[in-house]
C-alpha cells in the first residue's frame, strides 16, 4: 500500500444526469461521449502517478467501465452534498491508514500526472494543497490531517467555494499552496475554450 491516495470523484455517465448545462447546448447524448472522454483521461493522468487510486461513483459501482478494479478500488459516495461526500471519502481514506489524500473530479481536462505529482509533493511541506479552478471552485484538494472544518457549510457549486476555503485556512493559520489555475468543463463555451474533443 502507498501513503499516498487519489479519491477520483466521478458521476455515472447517464444520459440526462451528467454535464446538464453543457447538454443544453449540444445533447444529453454528445455530452456523455464528452463526459466520458474526460474521465478517461483524468483515470489515464491518474494511473501514471505513483499513488492508490479510488474511483468514488455517484449511484453505483460500474463493473463494466473497463478500470481494473484491481488498480482501481471503486466505492460509493456517500452524504447529502458535495461537502459531506469528500468528507465521507478522506475520513475513509485516513481510516485506512493513509499519510497524504487528495481529491479530484473527473471534468477538468487539463489534469496531468505532473499536477498530480506536485500535489502530493506540496505535502511534504504544507498541511494542504488547493487547484484552484477558474468559476471560483477548486479542481483539487490535498491534506495530510483531518479537516473537517473545509466541508460543512461551504456554498458548493458557486464561485465562492475557493476563497471560503481560502478564509478558512487562512483563520486557522494552517499551511496551504496553490496549484496553478485551471478549468472544469461545465458549458459548451468551456469546450470551446478548452479545445478537448
Amino acid at each position: 500500500m502507498s501513503s499516498r491516495l487519489l479519491l477520483i470523484f466521478l458521476k455515472n455517465p447517464v444520459s440526462g444526469s451528467v454535464k446538464t448545462r453543457l447538454a443544453a447546448s449540444i445533447g444529453n447524448e454528445k455530452a456523455v461521449e464528452i463526459y466520458n472522454k474526460l474521465i478517461n483521461h483524468t483515470v489515464e493522468a491518474s494511473r501514471q502517478v505513483e499513488t492508490d487510486i479510488q474511483l468514488w461513483y455517484s449511484s453505483f459501482i460500474d463493473q463494466k467501465d473497463g478500470f481494473d478494479g484491481k488498480r482501481f478500488k471503486k466505492r460509493i459516495q456517500q452524504g447529502r452534498d458535495l461537502g459531506a461526500r469528500m468528507w465521507y471519502a478522506f475520513q475513509e481514506g485516513f481510516a485506512e491508514g493513509y499519510a497524504k489524500i487528495a481529491v479530484i473530479g473527473s471534468d477538468c481536462p487539463d489534469i496531468s500526472p505532473e499536477i498530480l505529482e506536485s500535489a502530493f509533493r506540496r505535502l511534504d511541506e504544507n498541511e494542504v494543497v488547493l487547484g484552484p479552478s477558474e468559476d471560483g471552485g477548486y479542481y483539487l484538494l490535498g491534506m495530510n490531517s483531518r479537516m473537517p472544518f473545509l466541508f460543512s457549510n461551504i456554498p458548493w457549486s458557486t464561485p465562492e467555494v475557493f476563497p471560503e476555503t481560502i478564509r478558512r485556512l487562512n483563520e486557522r493559520a494552517i499551511s496551504y499552496k496553490l496549484l496553478p489555475e485551471l478549468n472544469d468543463i461545465d458549458t459548451a463555451d468551456d469546450l470551446d475554450q478548452s479545445g478537448f474533443v
